[in-house]
């Protein structure tokens, strides 16, 4: 079995609900992601995926965020956008795009500092 590993980033605004504490109010991020997929074939290259392709899909995704107020889009309407969820929300839909019988998105992180870190994985 291979493990590939991209990071990325991007910035956006949020607050938390139901959170008592300085979180509560509009703050921002520079998010760190992390994407790790796993494989057990490897192609004529020798390669499980490319690590452009994997970049490349995950930039796509995380435009959507990029400089956005996260409470105000729909993937977080319904609840806070939290690292935690942040890499729930990341994690499923990176499984629409790279999910297969050869391909599994094994887990997303996201850092919210240099510090501290929330995991999704199934």
């Amino acid at each position: 079995m291979f493990r590939l590993t991209i990071h990325t980033a991007f910035a956006a605004a949020h607050n938390l609900i139901n959170y008592q504490g300085d979180c509560e109010n509009l703050h921002g991020h520079n998010w760190k992601v992390e994407v790790s997929i796993t494989t057990d074939e490897l192609d004529k290259a020798g390669l499980g995926i490319d690590f452009k392709i994997l970049k490349k899909e995950t930039n796509n995704l995380l435009k959507t965020l990029d400089h956005k107020y996260l409470n105000e889009l729909a993937p977080f309407s319904e609840i806070s956008p939290s690292s935690e969820n942040i890499a729930r929300y990341l994690y499923h839909e990176l499984t629409k795009i790279f999910g297969s019988d050869k391909v599994k998105v094994e887990m997303v992180t996201v850092w919210e500092s240099d510090f501290a870190a929330a995991s999704y994985y199934e």
